[in-house]
């Protein structure tokens, strides 16, 4: 394990590269464009610019936010002493990538065709390696436990077709994995915010089983250990009302982001701010980190923060193409 002395200049390299952070006054003149093109224009003078410029179409927003991702994770590569860091915030990635190829091939054997557009570079593995090792159903080189993963998950389908059970295996071993690494590393901040994104996302599945009209027995298999708060007591509430959650949750530090719950009327409503809400209470549980020069958990925060950037840049830019009103875009941005 690294010593938390060992980051100083690790520290000073991301102070260096936060002019690469979208500014609130950026964000503000993003929302206030009249159209896509006058929003691109906008973001053309920030670090995606030169992505922009290369994509050479206004349509083509996403391939910039996924090249200047791809850039922040490239350059965390030569100063970040332990690659678990950002390892953690490239998983989801992976998962992403296996997901996408799993879903083409079964598709494949229906007479469906598969969407190899829907792959990201920004996994800890090349999408060309994924894409050979399942096409070739080698899998034995596969890193992070995959090549017993992936094998379990075609077993799966061939036993329900059942493409949600297939996820759910994949999402237990994000946060497993997640969990691992983050003790492997030896920094507690590390391990405490993995366990935060657990409770996070249980939280999250929790309001979509609920409006979907689960009960405690279909949703239970949706829901993962590891987090602060037991999975037993996430599937407890999905037959209490949601307005009662904060208060039965309340010995958890994530209940926070369920306090403005009963100002909703429905779940709808309510699935949309929880997920804004959540996203702001994870960035304040890093948020203590910012005017500490030893503290490894600087490059949580900065890749967290880039993290939140982009899904800002993509809902302003999906909601002026689309013409939604500005005062449902503010609601709906993070942490500003």
């Amino acid at each position: 394990m690294t010593r938390s002395i060992d980051y100083g200049y690790a520290v000073s390299r991301l102070r260096a590269m936060e002019n690469r952070l979208i500014d609130q006054g950026t964000l503000q003149r993003l929302l206030d464009s009249e159209d896509l093109a006058a929003a691109m224009r906008v973001l053309s003078e920030t670090a995606y610019g030169k992505w922009i410029l290369e994509q050479q179409g206004e349509d083509k927003f996403e391939a910039a936010i996924e090249s200047e991702m791809k850039f922040v994770f490239t350059e965390m590569e030569r100063f970040v002493p332990d690659p678990g860091l950002y390892q953690l915030c490239r998983l989801p990635y992976d998962i992403h990538n296996i997901k996408v190829l799993l879903k083409g091939l079964f598709n494949q054997k229906r007479g469906g065709t598969r969407r190899m557009d829907l792959l990201t570079s920004l996994g800890n593995i090349p999408t060309d390696d994924l894409v050979m090792a399942i096409e070739s159903e080698d899998y034995r080189l596969m890193p992070f436990g995959f090549h017993r993963t992936v094998p379990e998950c075609l077993m799966l389908w061939e036993q329900t077709n059942d493409i949600l059970q297939v996820e759910r295996v994949l999402d237990e071993k994000l946060f497993s994995l997640q969990v691992l690494i983050s003790g492997e590393i030896g920094f507690e901040e590390a391990s405490r915010f993995v366990k935060y994104r657990i409770d996070a996302e249980n939280l999250r599945n929790l309001a979509r089983l609920k409006r979907m009209g689960y009960d405690s027995a279909l949703a239970a298999p949706f829901f993962h250990n590891g987090g602060f708060v037991s999975r037993d007591r996430i599937i407890s509430l999905i037959s209490e009302p949601f307005e009662g959650w904060e208060r039965l949750l309340a010995f958890a530090d994530v209940a926070k982001a369920l306090s403005g719950a009963q100002e909703h009327g429905d779940l709808d409503s309510l699935l949309a701010e929880l997920e804004r809400s959540l996203d702001d209470f994870l960035t304040g549980v890093l948020e203590k980190f910012r005017y500490s020069s030893f503290a490894p958990e600087n490059v949580l925060f900065f890749l967290w923060k880039k993290e939140i950037e982009a899904k800002n840049v993509r809902i302003l830019l999906v909601g002026i193409g689309n013409g939604a009103e500005k005062s449902v875009l503010r609601r709906l941005l993070r942490n500003v």
